[in-house]
């Protein structure tokens, strides 16, 4: 089994920044894409970004220039730094991870709990 765990979520006021973290552990041979998602209260989950294992990098049109996802391949973590924070990015945050459990097998897709990220004055 694999396990993901988030951390670094909290209360923050407009215009601050916080930084995600989340690692992987557990069964794990390798890993492709990490990202983060996000769901607000009485919507869909969204992408908020990825990140390949070469580091190239996709961002919803809603947080490019203001967060920068990125990851530790030796560490199984990614990270997500979030400046420039405003009230519509209170949700919470969900970390994904494409993993491989060994040679000649497909992956499969585990997600974390969650951490919540609130933006209020």
């Amino acid at each position: 089994q694999v396990q993901l765990v988030e951390s670094g979520g909290g209360l923050v006021q407009p215009g601050g920044s916080l930084r995600l973290s989340c690692v992987a552990s557990g069964s794990i041979w390798v890993i492709r894409n990490m990202g983060w998602y996000r769901q607000a209260s009485g919507k869909q989950r969204e992408l908020v970004a990825t990140v390949a294992p070469s580091a190239r990098t996709n961002y919803a049109d809603s947080v490019k220039g203001r967060f920068t996802i990125s990851r530790d391949n030796a560490k199984n973590t990614v990270y997500l730094q979030m400046d420039s924070l405003k009230p519509g990015d209170t949700a919470v945050y969900y970390c994904n991870a494409e993993v491989v459990q060994g040679p000649f097998r497909d992956y499969d897709t585990y997600w974390g709990r969650g951490t919540q990220v609130t933006v209020s004055s």
